[in-house]
């Protein structure tokens, strides 16, 4: 059994307690959280007995007790996947764009569990049968960077950084119109009121996120950017871009796909998904302690578009520096 105890703080206040827990346990879904909480798992300060609606205020500490993991019956699927490095706590992989990272409805098979199954014999299965080494997520849409952990401690600590905002997260993202260099986006994100499948700013039930421009060059109606954020609300680039009225090219869900683009910007109608990349993650290694950084080149449908948008004066000047060099990857004998 292991325990894990979070404290709510003032963004939390109202939320319900299922809620809560299901935004901080990453690994685990809302209805994961309810049957622990039914069975008894879950403890609350404030509360002589835990119920999934239980009112969140800021102060209160809750105590989770996560059942030993059962045996994973996920099938391994022979999938290729480009591993960054790998030693015995945890794996770094560069998942693909189109890649699922773990089933849902209508994503039974081909994501990235599986994938990681066949490849990695020794997985955490702290995040339970379907998300077994899973800390954090990217969108089905988003390729770059992941680190998974296959040790329960290493899934532990992973997370703990995650969620104390230790974890450094960097994306490269073409968006429309021009954004400032240094630009800061400071907005709650919670569920969509009017869409189940979408996120706002606009939610009553929102949580604190910021983004940040980090760097940002003019392609003449749409900016090429590169993106930090230490929160990891869900769509968190994608909403934040959509809210300040520059959505991601290429992003369908939040107004990123145009039907008439000038003839310059021809170039974006080639994309088949947001222009969005992980191109780098920091963290801790949870048993070394060494700080650790890793990158992935971004991938050649994004590189290609954003080589044909650039004017040709500069455009050697933007595939250099869109593309970093892997001189920050690490071996496994440097751990």
């Amino acid at each position: 059994m292991t325990r894990l105890e979070f404290t709510a703080d003032a963004d939390n206040e109202g939320n319900r307690l299922d809620r809560f827990l299901a935004g901080e346990i990453a690994d685990y879904s809302r209805s994961q959280i309810q049957r622990l909480i039914e069975h008894g798992h879950v403890s609350h300060s404030r509360l002589k007995q835990a119920k999934s609606n239980s009112e969140i205020r800021e102060g209160d500490v809750i105590a989770v007790d996560l059942p030993e993991p059962e045996p994973s019956a996920m099938t391994p699927e022979d999938i290729p996947l480009e591993i960054l490095y790998e030693d015995r706590d945890l794996v770094v992989v560069n998942k693909p764009a189109g890649m699922v990272v773990h089933p849902a409805a209508g994503n039974a098979s081909g994501t990235l569990v599986n994938a990681l199954l066949h490849h990695i014999k020794d997985l955490s299965g702290i995040g339970g049968e379907k998300r077994p080494g899973i800390v954090h997520r990217l969108d089905k849409g988003t390729s770059g960077v992941m680190v998974v952990a296959k040790t329960d401690e290493a899934h532990q600590e992973l997370s703990r950084q995650f969620h104390d905002r230790e974890v450094e997260k960097e994306y490269v993202a073409l968006a429309w119109g021009l954004v400032q260099q240094r630009k800061r986006i400071e907005a709650a994100i919670g569920r969509d009121p009017k869409s189940r499948i979408k996120m706002s700013t606009r939610s009553s039930r929102a949580r604190s996120a910021v983004t940040r421009v980090t760097w940002a060059r003019d392609l003449h109606g749409v900016t090429l950017l590169r993106v930090a954020i230490a929160t990891g609300r869900t769509h968190q680039i994608r909403v934040h871009l959509s809210a300040i009225g520059h959505p991601i090219v290429g992003d369908a869900l939040y107004g990123g796909v145009h039907r008439r683009v000038p003839h310059p910007l021809r170039a974006v109608t080639k994309l088949t998904r947001p222009f969005l990349h992980a191109e780098r993650l920091a963290f801790t290694h949870p048993r070394t302690k060494e700080r650790m950084e890793f990158t992935a080149p971004i991938p050649a449908d994004l590189e290609q578009v954003a080589y044909e948008l650039a004017p040709p004066e500069i455009r050697e000047t933007v595939f250099a520096r869109v593309s970093i060099a892997e001189e920050t990857h690490h071996d496994e004998d440097d751990v």
